[in-house]
């Protein structure tokens, strides 16, 4: 688990790289557009191929049931949808991390310059084998890096003060890279969201950590108090997809709600 001295030098860093493209484009001054032809990596795994493959039998489909914030409208449809990283445990110092390299700014002004956080939706899946809960994060522009990690608490990325995250059993921080969740006039952007407590078997409540620096943060609250910590296993999937007719990037966390079943 990366210490907070060492999560801040990474976003001081973040906010170079995101300065140096800025820079560049005042010399030589990117949903609907050719499908993004960067690819995923799963931090201590093998690339993952961009393109959909096939899901054994006995596990739940390539593309993720939606959790779509409003009805279906005519136009809706997945445009591409893959497996970013299988089942696992992202225990202390076993992160799922998942890189995407966009180039900064990602389009031109008045559009954000990185991938914005547009909506969050959820959604229980219990007769999935594994049966299991999806939050979806949608963002507009393109795919942000992120990683994934079970901490002991959640603290707020600006004042390092922990977050309150009562009647969960443990808590599983997201953390968005080369990401916003504002808007140039620095209000948010997200237009729609759960409530915080959920109150679903894996999923219980989430919460907002932080939006600074090119870092977005989430917490996760997963399962009702136990006599004992699980190893609860976290899936993530991406969609990109026509909703409500805007192009969205949906990075789509799963948590086995096997032992809450």
């Amino acid at each position: 688990m990366m210490s907070r001295s060492s999560h801040r030098r990474i976003r001081r860093t973040a906010g170079l790289l995101i300065a140096i493209p800025a820079v560049l484009a005042l010399a030589a001054c990117v949903p609907w557009l050719p499908l993004p032809t960067d690819t995923a990596t799963p931090s201590g795994t093998a690339t993952t191929p961009a393109t959909p493959t096939p899901t054994p039998t006995g596990t739940s489909p390539a593309t993720p049931p939606p959790d779509q914030t409003e009805p279906p409208q005519s136009g809706d449809k997945v445009i591409s949808s893959r497996l970013a990283h299988d089942w696992a445990w992202p225990g202390p110092d076993q992160p799922i991390s998942v890189v995407h390299d966009n180039t900064v700014p990602i389009a031109p002004p008045p559009e954000p310059p990185l991938p914005s956080l547009y909506s969050i939706g959820v959604g229980a899946h219990p007769s999935d084998s594994p049966p299991f809960d999806q939050m979806s994060f949608r963002f507009t522009g393109g795919f942000p890096g992120y990683t994934l990690e079970y901490v002991p608490e959640l603290d707020g990325d600006a004042s390092g003060l922990p977050i309150p995250m009562p009647g969960t059993n443990t808590i599983l921080r997201v953390v968005f890279h080369t990401a916003q969740a504002h808007t140039e006039g620095g209000q948010s952007s997200v237009v729609s969201s759960p409530p915080a407590f959920v109150g679903y078997k894996a999923i219980t409540r989430y919460a907002p950590a932080g939006d600074f620096e090119g870092y977005v943060t989430y917490g996760i609250g997963v399962g009702r108090p136990l006599t004992s910590t699980p190893r609860t296993p976290v899936r993530v999937y991406e969609v990109e997809k026509i909703e409500q007719g805007q192009h969205l990037y949906v990075v789509a966390v799963q948590v086995d709600a096997t032992k809450w079943k």
